[in-house]
């Protein structure tokens, strides 16, 4: 791909990192324009939203009376899934189950949040744990690949995990922490690939050594066409719906259920920390970071001159880099040595395997002009 000349949003921070960023005349990008034009405009996180969340909730709980749970919610800990569980549970007054899917990466702030939200809201909590050998070995299969998306198995396995699980339940609603406020700008795919199933399959085709027999999977079109169009699953948004201040958000978990606090968004996992903070920047020169303080802008809750104060800080300290290092070498039963040469290797992308890109990127586009999908994709 032609190298361009460097250039950040006048808005934002996204820059040419993302290859595919376009910018306007006046210097914003489309990511910018994409959250004014579409996603703002339909976006009423006010008394408006909480008025027809309430409606959502009468209606489920009239769809779902007599059943235990109204809901099931994929909760990891972190900071979004812990103030969706609040919002459920006493705002709409529904009784969901908690689904956590166990990949073997979570650190114990997490699995100690996990355990204050349950305690103190008195819900009941499924917990699946991912067959460690299985997930070792498509981890290991990635990083041979030398692709960007070192996430992607993670969290491939933990919404499948979820989403299998309540289509085997017969739970209508599933819940997510998914929000515009702190998401309303998407992770270029370039960064973070689609959940594409032929992809990962070629992935560990080549680099695995085990049949994944017990790993749970669910490709995209199973999930947005199968499971939503012939099964009936439906996707709620809760904190699309009421305000969400990330800052505000963190002292009232902080202050009703002693929720502890981490660094950054996605840094309650280890591996996610290390593919977040050091293996895309120093491979890719990507930082995610990019989109998550992008979209705090843009919702109003930082501003520019703040969000390129904390880009000039490194993502974690040196000293954390190693130790890092040090566990997810063996945790995955690899030399440090070795995991550092699959860092420094050639780069590659989804281009370099079978893939399913064409397809699901016009599936998408049809789900954007049906406004299912409000977030920027090219």
């Amino acid at each position: 791909m032609k190298t361009r000349d460097y250039q950040i949003c006048t808005n934002c921070v996204m820059d040419t990192t993302d290859p595919q960023i376009v910018f306007d005349e006046t210097g914003k990008c489309d990511f910018c324009n994409n959250y004014y034009n579409t996603i703002l405009p339909s976006w009423h996180p006010d008394a408006e939203g909480e008025k027809e969340l309430l409606k959502i909730a009468e209606k489920i709980k009239k769809e779902t009376k007599g059943k235990k749970y109204n809901c099931i919610i994929g909760f990891s800990g972190g900071v979004d899934s812990s103030y969706l569980c609040y919002i459920v549970k006493v705002k709409m007054g529904l009784n969901p189950l908690l689904v956590s899917v166990d990949t073997g990466w979570n650190l114990n702030v997490a699995v100690e949040n996990i355990e204050r939200i349950v305690k103190k809201l008195k819900l009941d909590l499924y917990t699946e744990v991912v067959n460690w050998e299985e997930m070792r070995d498509l981890q290991l299969a990635f990083l041979k690949s030398q692709v960007p998306y070192q996430d992607l198995p993670q969290d491939h396995v933990i919404f499948a995990g979820v989403y299998n699980y309540a289509i085997k339940h017969g739970v209508k609603y599933i819940f997510t922490g998914g929000n515009n406020a702190t998401e309303g700008v998407k992770p270029p795919y370039e960064w973070t690939y689609v959940n594409d199933m032929r992809f990962i399959k070629d992935v560990h085709r080549k680099f695995g050594s085990i049949p994944l027999k017990t790993m749970p999977l669910c490709g995209m079109l199973k999930n947005r066409i199968y499971y939503r169009y012939i099964r009936g699953m439906k996707v709620v948004k809760p904190l699309d719906y009421v305000p969400y201040d990330k800052e505000e958000v963190l002292k009232f978990l902080e202050s009703e259920f002693g929720w502890e606090a981490y660094k950054n968004k996605h840094y309650e996992n280890v591996f996610t920390r290390f593919y977040e903070g050091y293996y895309l920047p120093v491979k890719f020169n990507y930082d995610k970071r990019k989109c998550y303080l992008s979209s705090l802008i843009l919702s109003g809750q930082m501003t520019r001159d703040e969000a390129l104060e904390e880009l000039r800080q490194k993502p974690y300290d040196d000293a954390q880099v190693e130790e890092d290092l040090e566990y997810i070498a063996k945790k995955l039963e690899i030399s440090k040595e070795e995991l550092r040469k699959y860092i420094s290797g050639e780069n590659k992308t989804y281009r370099d395997y079978k893939n399913s890109f064409k397809i699901l990127r016009m599936f998408i586009k049809i789900a954007t002009l049906l406004g299912i999908e409000k977030r920027n994709f090219r």
